[in-house]
């Protein structure tokens, strides 16, 4: 599942996320959610979501 739907993400899930400054190069990093920052339902590039580590980034990928 991508990350663009906020009903998907639930804190504890384990997702992969795309930092700001990786944006150009794709760059993942998985973690688990420790806060959703994004308030819309939906976000075309991915909801935004701060990780358990402290990591800020927008959400491509949930880890089933």
């Amino acid at each position: 599942m991508d990350g663009t739907k906020r009903a998907d993400i639930k804190i504890g899930s384990t997702v992969k996320v795309v930092q700001k400054h990786h944006q150009r190069s794709g760059e993942l990093t998985e973690g688990t959610v420790a806060r959703i920052l994004t308030n819309s339902a939906n976000h075309h590039h991915g909801i935004k979501v701060k990780l358990e580590d402290g990591i800020v980034g927008r959400v491509k990928e949930i880890i089933e």
